[in-house]
């Protein structure tokens, strides 16, 4: 692996801090950029020099591993499982200097020791990826497609309806790319749902808070409701009590991974008092109340 100085590319010392770092990049990054530098081939090569160097030291675990290991900092973890499985095997006394990194490196790459004999090179599982995406409740009321990048590749998966908040789904050998021959790592996809609509969702059953005029609640009628699967017409009892709930089976969200079945709908009747009265619906009130008291 070619060892690029990733502090002489930025013109920083190895103690810069990160604001320093920052303007470094950005001053390089303004000078070199391919735009202002057409047909100049080595302008392109220093401008994506510029950019690794600061995608590993403005990141503080990144510099860390690129300090300790330099060319093979990419390959930190799976040295420290190496040498954690070494220290099992051979106990506590054997343990990995720096000196033997290259010896490490080489044989676990492709290279050879320092003693100049060749070694078997060892396959290492790549790593995991965890990711998250965002969906909107009303788009996960149905099973579709989405399609997203990671590591520069499209992958286009399935999404059943149903899926619940902060739940995690695994697409095998999708993760980090296997070395030496080893399998790939997994991808971990944990949804992160937005609620765009005005219902609350508990599990598989979804609650709404419906407005009703007063004059409906007192001699009942007919109230149409817009739900996630389209409207539907409900008839309101004579004098409904403001709160007074109303279950309606196999109306609510789709549970997952269970074709054709769904949770229940909860609609709350909220009686709206009538406001900016006139002074003949004044007057017939106060006869109402009149009424009441007799």
């Amino acid at each position: 692996m070619s060892y690029i100085d990733y502090y002489k590319v930025l013109g920083v010392a190895k103690t810069a801090t990160e604001e320093e770092i920052r303007t470094a990049y950005r001053k390089l990054a303004r000078k070199h950029h391919p735009d202002l530098n057409p047909n100049n081939p080595e302008a392109v090569k220093l401008f994506q020099q510029i950019n690794e160097a600061n995608e590993v030291l403005s990141d503080p675990e990144k510099r860390k591993k690129y300090d300790q290991y330099g060319a093979d900092w990419k390959h930190a973890d799976q040295f420290e499982e190496a040498r954690k499985q070494q220290s099992g095997a051979f106990g506590s006394s054997q343990h990995f200097g720096s000196e033997d990194y290259s010896d490490f490196f080489a044989s676990m790459f492709g290279g050879s020791g320092a003693t100049g004999g060749s070694r078997r090179q060892s396959r290492y599982r790549g790593q995991d990826i965890h990711a998250t995406l965002s969906l909107n409740l009303s788009e996960v009321y149905q099973t579709h497609k989405q399609t997203f990048t990671i590591n520069g590749k499209n992958i286009r998966i399935t999404i059943p309806a149903g899926i619940e908040q902060g739940q995690e789904i695994k697409l095998a050998g999708h993760g980090g790319l296997g070395v030496n021959g080893g399998p790939n790592g997994d991808l971990y996809i944990s949804f992160d749902i937005k609620n765009d609509t005005a219902f609350q969702r508990k599990g598989n059953d979804l609650y709404l808070d419906q407005p009703v005029s007063l004059y409906k609640a007192l001699l009942g009628g007919e109230e149409v409701i817009e739900t996630l699967s389209g409207k539907l017409k409900l008839k309101l009892a004579p004098e409904t009590q403001n709160g007074t709930k109303v279950r309606l089976k196999g109306k609510g969200f789709p549970i997952y991974k269970q074709e054709g079945s769904y949770g229940d709908l909860y609609i709350s009747w909220q009686v709206q008092l009538p406001t900016q009265l006139s002074e003949k619906e004044k007057q017939l009130f106060e006869e109402l109340a009149k009424l009441a008291n007799k």
